[in-house]
């Protein structure tokens, strides 16, 4: 496993061969709490990872005990004027699209506290595996402003207008059972089992083709929320973009052959 550093906050390590990425939120003084700094360092990260032909997944944890991340840095806010706070809007708002369109599949591994734009980071990956101490939520109108890591829009598309619509108004936070039982995490493991359960997780997607995982994940996300005929379009496109592959050519040749295929990954 090897170990890269962007910046004081955030920790890349490799796994399985290099194709299993993780993202660490590493600020435990301040319970991975996202301050500008840390918000250009999760940027930075996800553009090397994005162009890391081969990175195959990756997995966005947090080295905190008791936290995956609390949201956005209020300390740091509250000295911030009118203007300060405009200028770093694009900084933050960068940090959790650059995680939402990374081009592999993500997977987020949650425990303790993920609220406002902890859970937008969550939320903005493929996948969550949450542990029985995951507590959730989006709390921002309670201090006077809204989600604005990506929460009102990725919300409703996992649990639906209203359910979404009761917890941002309510800014409750939701237990780990509960938040499985409503969609807002996808699989719930047992304490201290979420960063393990995750990885092996991107180990079983990362078997797979590269280029089709990528494809794949560009479809899905193109296509969600287009009407039918449009989405089968989007897919269809994605189809024509690996067909022709070396990937492809292999993945059929290891099926016949009834061995473990050895992706070219173009």
């Amino acid at each position: 496993m090897s170990e890269e550093r962007f910046g004081e906050f955030v920790l890349v390590r490799r796994h399985a061969d290099g194709h299993v990425a993780e993202l660490a939120l590493d600020r435990p003084k301040a319970m991975n709490a996202v301050s500008t700094a840390m918000a250009r360092s999760v940027s930075a990260a996800c553009a090397a990872l994005g162009e890391d032909r081969e990175v195959r997944v990756v997995v966005l944890t947090s080295t905190h005990e008791r936290a995956f991340c609390v949201g956005a840095d209020l300390k740091e806010r509250n000295s911030f004027s009118d203007a300060d706070l405009l200028r770093q809007r694009p900084v933050t708002r960068g940090a959790y699209t650059a995680v939402l369109e990374l081009p592999v599949p993500t997977v987020a591994a949650v425990h303790g506290f993920a609220l406002g734009g902890g859970f937008e980071l969550a939320l903005s990956c493929d996948v969550i595996v949450a542990d029985r101490t995951a507590v959730v939520g989006l709390p921002e109108v309670s201090v006077g402003v809204i989600p604005g890591g990506g929460g009102t829009q990725l919300l409703p598309r996992r649990v639906g207008a209203a359910r979404a619509a009761e917890l941002v108004f309510t800014a409750r936070r939701v237990a780990a059972g509960e938040a499985h039982e409503l969609g807002l995490v996808d699989q719930l493991v047992e304490e201290g089992r979420d960063r393990e359960e995750a990885l092996e997780l991107a180990s079983r997607m990362a078997a797979n083709s590269p280029v089709g995982l990528r494809a794949a994940k560009r479809a899905l996300r193109l296509g969600h929320g287009l009407d039918l005929r449009a989405g089968l379009e989007v897919e269809d496109a994605a189809w024509r973009s690996v067909a022709f592959s070396g990937d492809r050519a292999e993945g059929v040749a290891a099926f016949n052959e009834k061995r473990a295929p050895r992706w070219p990954g173009e």
